[in-house]
């Protein structure tokens, strides 16, 4: 029996002000890390650039998954830029929080307070 590799998708979606929306669906792991790491080459991580990735439809993440996550944030820190991330599953956030990660990243409960707690920037 074959199955199928887990798909993930991403989309860079252009927001109000200087705010990116991320969008990623579906397993991030060891296979599908490579996916969302060529996206963000996609993602403009300049001065006063707010990335939002937006985690409301990811099923699963690994240790690939979150080192992705991870140069995403330095790679806008070092340009001046910011990444928060948004309705984190709780499998996700709980890893998020043993690992301290928690207080690395900012985390959102919903896309929308993430989008709006950059317009109040």
């Amino acid at each position: 029996m074959n199955r199928a590799l887990p798909e993930l998708t991403v989309a860079v979606h252009r927001e109000r002000g200087n705010a990116v929306r991320v969008a990623v669906a579906g397993d991030l792991d060891y296979n599908t890390a490579p996916e969302l790491r060529r996206a963000l080459d996609d993602v403009p991580f300049t001065p006063g650039v707010h990335v939002v990735l937006d985690l409301s439809a990811l099923t699963f993440c690994d240790s690939s998954g979150i080192t992705v996550l991870v140069a995403a944030h330095r790679l806008a820190t070092d340009a001046g830029g910011s990444v928060s991330l948004a309705a984190v599953p709780p499998a996700v956030a709980r890893i998020f929080g043993i690992t301290g990660l928690d207080q690395v990243f900012t985390l959102h409960p919903t896309v929308e307070d993430a989008l709006s707690a950059d317009r109040e920037r």
